[in-house]
């Protein structure tokens, strides 16, 4: 009979562990960041061509050892490299957050702009690049023994809505991935869970303008803005307080699914 695990196992200190978070040089990930370095994480800031951004956000967040380190999702042996980085400066990983991705604004009816150069820049860096992340720091998460992995969706994984229909079909396989994943890692305490965010306020997809998300969050229930703290604060609420939630996609949305 296997063994069960403690339960009644309270918040989740955040002191002396150490939190990698792809696409942490902008948006929601740094927002994640800021959020995970407040409450004592040492932080690695994952970027790919933010280089700037990743030094500069690592040098302002609280408390030290934190390390910019270029994470390029679409660069499977430079994951591993990294996380062998990692590993060597500071030998552990409880928490992965998956922020990076890509998208770009295609109408879905227009289905010759839905180029083949798209989906696959698309699949390769919101499917691929997580998945290959995660097979990168597993012996880590696994040494953890109570790591966490957050992998940032979408509600257009929900609504087949969003920037485009390969951005919601993504969405929909990274949470697939994260329920399939949530069930073979539990046993090595480790638990998996998506954050799908209608539009948040951020400069993520090109061309996208304050008012259309402002549009956007008129049409939801509680009519408000979304913005990148919100998501990451979702975040923070997995990993600190939610400690039995594992292998599903929580909404962050404003009602608007309703």
């Amino acid at each position: 009979m296997a063994e069960l695990r403690g339960g009644n196992l309270g918040p989740y200190e955040l002191k002396g562990r150490v939190a990698v978070v792809t696409g942490g040089s902008n948006g929601i990930g740094a927002a994640t960041a800021r959020r995970l370095a407040d409450a004592g994480a040492t932080v690695v800031v994952g970027y790919n061509e933010g280089a700037g951004r990743a030094a500069a956000l690592t040098a302002d967040l609280p408390g030290s050892g934190h390390l910019a380190l270029r994470l390029p999702m679409a660069d499977s042996a430079a994951l591993q490299a990294a996380a062998a980085e990692v590993t060597a400066k500071l030998g552990r990983c409880d928490v992965l957050v998956n922020s990076a991705g890509t998208t770009r604004a295609v109408p879905h009816a227009d289905l010759d702009a839905l180029d083949d150069d798209l989906i696959d820049r698309v699949l390769t860096i919101n499917v691929r690049g997580p998945i290959a992340t995660i097979r990168a720091f597993l012996p880590l998460l696994k040494a953890s023994g109570d790591a966490v992995i957050v992998n940032i969706s979408s509600l257009a994984a929900v609504t087949g809505t969003g920037s485009s229909i390969i951005y919601g079909a993504s969405k929909a396989a990274i949470d697939t991935i994260g329920l399939s994943l949530a069930r073979v890692l539990g046993s090595s305490g480790i638990r998996v869970v998506s954050i799908s965010p209608s539009a948040v306020l951020t400069d993520f997809v090109p061309g996208r303008s304050r008012e259309t998300v402002e549009k956007a969050a008129l049409a939801s229930p509680l009519r408000t803005l979304t913005e990148a703290d919100d998501v990451a604060l979702a975040v923070m609420s997995v990993v600190t307080h939610l400690r039995l939630t594992t292998g599903v996609a929580i909404l962050v949305d404003g009602g608007k699914h309703l």
